[in-house]
């Protein structure tokens, strides 16, 4: 199962841990995915996007 936005595509971004004599252990930041009903089919969506459909719907 993919960690990926189905409307806009955006995916999990890398980053790093770093302890105090900077020693970095990278580290897999994913974003908010939310399964949502978008017509009759489902879809995982970021939060990003339901905002701008929010906002569009108004």
């Amino acid at each position: 199962m993919a960690k990926r936005c189905d409307l806009c595509g955006r995916g999990s971004t890398k980053g790093a841990n770093r302890s105090h004599s900077k020693r970095q252990t990278l580290k897999r930041q994913n974003i908010n995915l939310q399964v949502k009903q978008l017509g009759d089919k489902k879809v995982k969506v970021c939060t990003s996007c339901l905002r701008t459909i929010k906002k569009k719907e108004k």
